[in-house]
């Protein structure tokens, strides 16, 4: 272990270019905020804040894909990802941050009536209307606050007890009893994240943030699809991360071995997405039920006929054909690019995801919405490169550090 790089060090030009994304990003921000935030127009707020939504979530659900990454291999015993186990912890530190600024969007949106964006917010029009008024118990803005407060606040306490506990492991190395003990205290600590997770991503979230946009709509699906999407996507940033210090020259005990696996979870989930995709929407095609098919009408015969269908070429046929082979999953090169490819293929499907239900009329992606990434982008690099050169990058006394070392796929 003396000859390995243990510390991390942001280099210059990483920090520079992490503030000037910053720096563009709060230029878009503030110009939205004076032209559109703060327009008369509705439909100039809307778009603002509808912006400034789906940027939030879709980046909070990502980072906080990659502490699930953490809790679901916790609990399967895994080994394989302990030399790269700090990438996935230092991007999990940025679910603070992220679900900080969620809550905030989320929270003007509530308090100000953005009725255009969450229509169950106008009282009259819920008192005239069935079946918002059935869903009252559920889309009201008194448990809207509470769930997302519990969520994020949750989200955050149990990823930073999972961190935490796991820099027992950069200390001298254990003996077979403290081993035991260490991997219990991980097991019930991740398993507590997983349960929250599953009431939270795999179910009550996603129709509360997004869902609720069209509140005269539902999926049983949505959730797993939002899921696919954050997971994958995760899984995708933690690669740009591994390659990043790998060609760093940090990361040694990490491999193309290691790299394998990570590619076979961006071309699995890219394949399970695609299940959800295509399931929820033949099965709303095949009944041809109004209700249901106005979802999708201006999604496939509309203005974002394009962009809808754009995403499964992104999402699934370049993984489909590149990430197919064994040798694609171990190219560096491959990995990255297909990595930048599939977090721009999902955050382009949150856009038509929530950007789809807000503007129908027309498709709004412009200068705003990537400044607004860009501001995202660089936060998310500044953040993450902090949290890594803040603690050593293997956990060298891990109890299954050994095995990730002789990792084989």
């Amino acid at each position: 272990m003396a000859s390995i790089k243990m510390q991390f060090e942001v280099p210059a030009k990483m920090k520079t270019w992490s503030l000037a994304l910053i720096a563009v990003g709060l230029v878009a921000l503030v110009t939205g905020l004076v032209t559109k935030g703060f327009s008369a127009d509705e439909h100039e707020q809307t778009q603002f804040w509808g912006t400034l939504m789906y940027n939030t979530i879709f980046w909070t659900l990502v980072c906080n894909a990659a502490m699930f990454f953490i809790g679901v291999t916790t609990m399967a015993m895994g080994g394989f990802q302990q030399s790269f186990r700090r990438v996935p912890e230092a991007i999990s530190t940025m679910v603070p941050i992220f679900g900080a600024i969620t809550f905030a969007v989320l929270m003007y949106v509530i308090f100000g009536h953005k009725h255009h964006i969450y229509h169950w917010l106008d009282t009259e029009a819920v008192a005239k209307d069935p079946i918002l008024k059935g869903k009252a118990g559920f889309l009201n803005p008194v448990f809207f606050v509470i769930w997302t407060t519990l969520t994020i606040g949750l989200w955050s306490l149990f990823g930073w007890r999972i961190r935490k506990l796991n820099e027992q492991a950069d200390g001298e190395p254990m003996t077979a009893q403290e081993g035991a003990t260490f991997i219990y205290k991980n097991t019930v600590r991740a398993a507590t994240f997983l349960v929250w997770f599953g009431l939270t991503v795999g179910s009550t979230i996603p129709w509360l943030w997004m869902m609720s946009i069209d509140p005269h709509w539902y999926s049983t699906m949505y959730s797993w699809y939002t899921f696919a999407s954050s997971f994958v996507s995760g899984m995708s940033l933690i690669a740009l991360w591994v390659i990043y210090l790998k060609n760093k020259g940090y990361l040694e005990l990490t491999t193309q071995e290691h790299l394998h696996d990570i590619g076979k979870f961006m071309f699995a989930f890219s394949v399970f997405w695609t299940y959800l995709w295509f399931s929820q929407y033949m099965l709303i095609w095949y009944a041809n039920i109004p209700e249901e098919t106005i979802y999708f009408k201006h999604r496939v015969q509309g203005p974002y006929k394009g962009i809808f269908f754009l995403n499964l070429i992104i999402n699934f046929l370049c993984p489909l054909l590149i990430l197919m082979k064994r040798s694609a999953k171990r190219n560096y090169t491959l990995v990255a690019f297909m990595a930048v490819l599939i977090l721009f293929g999902h955050w382009i499907d949150f856009y038509q995801m929530v950007m789809g239900s807000l503007s129908k009329e027309h498709v709004t992606l412009g200068w705003l919405d990537f400044g607004i990434l860009s501001l995202f982008v660089g936060l998310m690099i500044f953040f993450v490169s902090r949290a890594l050169a803040s603690k050593p990058l293997i956990p060298k006394s891990h109890p299954f550090l050994k095995e990730s070392i002789i990792h084989q796929v």
